[in-house]
């Protein structure tokens, strides 16, 4: 890569300026939002990365606040409870119909009951741990808000011992995932702060995630522990994305006229705009699915699912250019290689500044000068003398007065000297 002197940046500004006031002129867009889809974006990410670790740090303070004082509300097949499912034919009783019965029972702690419909003609109740009481107690209002006999509605019992089986199997599976993860990035990239970086960014993404689950009170359940899953390795995509640009511009840094910091941020403007459709393009079916489970089928592991990728793939798109990015740069800041590289960039760029005022100076005085001799020569024309020499004149003039002003001494005549 060839060595870019500070004039050459100077001219690469004026000319993109330049080119902004053509566009404007010519009534093109020359907004925020063009710039952004025709990769014409420059923002400095790593020189503002500490506000970004602010937004970041806010945003993982209110999601484990949620874990902490909300808590996760966790599904049948994670706490153990009991399933009940009926017939609504009869009546076309609603979801919100029979969660009204389950409540007019008058039963303890049923005000976590999920309710879903199966179709057109069966509805599906999920409550906590019941007895045997509890249990013919909640069959007979369901069988009354379904207009089905009590013997038609059938339930099964979840033992909280299968649920913290599930839970352990799914914890393994993450630290198993996690590990090959960072074993495939170090191996791809041959760089283990990369791999570093990026399992914090995914760390990031599963705080959050859990978070927004447990502000929002949805339940979590297998289908949701598939989506988190998923969104790990979606996030991970988008983040080698990113790295790979960063290598790129970086692999040659001695022979580079970026530090290292400028050099990502280069790789980061190169990319933003991809990882924003990318996620874009992601997100949109993925609501569609939430908006789905939500608002037509009431909740389900649809519901579940759309919550866990539609948080999960923002959150990626996101901890991708602000948080694992900009980490790599704090891990990498204090290498050797790349303190000596930013110091010889920047004696660099001093030498240039220097050697560019002298420039500008000389310029200048060489300006001063033919600027005189250009009034001399219009002078001369006009038939009027130069004003140089009515400068030379009035020195003369001043210089004689001056001496005609000191006291002379007295002429004597031939006679008086005779005697």
């Amino acid at each position: 890569m060839p060595n870019s002197t500070i004039a050459d940046v100077e001219n690469q500004d004026t000319e993109v300026t330049t080119n902004d006031e053509r566009r404007a002129a010519t009534g093109q867009k020359t907004g925020f939002a063009h710039k952004l889809y025709t990769g014409q974006l420059t923002y400095q990410f790593i020189p503002h990365r500490k506000r970004w670790y602010v937004v970041t740090a806010v945003i993982i303070l209110v999601a484990l606040g949620g874990l902490i004082f909300r808590g996760l509300n966790l599904g049948i097949d994670f706490r153990g409870g009991v399933e009940f499912r009926a017939n609504v034919s009869a009546t076309s009783a609603s979801a919100d119909d029979i969660r009204r019965a389950v409540l007019d029972t008058g039963l303890p702690e049923l005000d976590g009951t999920q309710v879903v419909e199966l179709g057109s003609d069966q509805v599906q109740i999920q409550t906590r741990a019941l007895d045997s009481s509890e249990v013919t107690t909640l069959k007979k209002g369901i069988a009354k808000a379904s207009g089905s006999s009590e013997s038609s509605v059938t339930y099964s019992k979840v033992g909280s011992q299968w649920g913290s089986q599930i839970t352990k199997k799914a914890v393994q599976a993450l630290v198993v995932f996690l590990v090959l993860v960072m074993l495939l990035i170090w191996a791809y990239f041959r760089e283990w702060k990369m791999s570093v970086t990026a399992m914090l960014g995914l760390l990031n993404n599963l705080i959050v995630t859990l978070g927004v689950y447990a502000l929002v009170g949805f339940a979590f359940t297998p289908a949701t522990l598939i989506g988190m899953l998923t969104i790990l390795g979606y996030s991970l995509y988008d983040t080698v994305v990113v790295f790979d640009k960063v290598r790129e511009l970086t692999r040659d840094l001695d022979r580079s006229p970026y530090t290292y910091d400028e050099a990502v941020n280069r790789a980061l403007n190169q990319v933003f705009v991809r990882s924003v459709n990318t996620t874009i393009i992601g997100v949109l079916p993925v609501a569609a699915l939430l908006f789905t489970g939500v608002f037509i089928l009431g909740s389900g592991p649809l519901q579940d699912l759309g919550m866990a990728l539609f948080v999960g793939m923002l959150a990626g798109g996101y901890s991708s250019i602000f948080v694992a990015t900009p980490l790599l740069t704090e891990f990498r800041r204090n290498e050797r290689v790349v303190k000596d590289h930013d110091a010889k960039v920047l004696r660099r760029r001093t030498k240039e500044e220097k050697a560019a005022d002298r420039t500008r100076s000389r310029s200048q005085e060489s300006g001063a000068g033919e600027s005189a001799s250009s009034a001399d020569d219009a002078a001369d024309g006009a038939g009027m003398p130069p004003s140089s020499s009515v400068a030379r004149e009035a020195a003369e003039s001043s210089t004689s007065s001056a001496s005609s002003a000191r006291p002379q001494p007295r002429r004597m005549t031939r006679s008086q000297r005779k005697k």
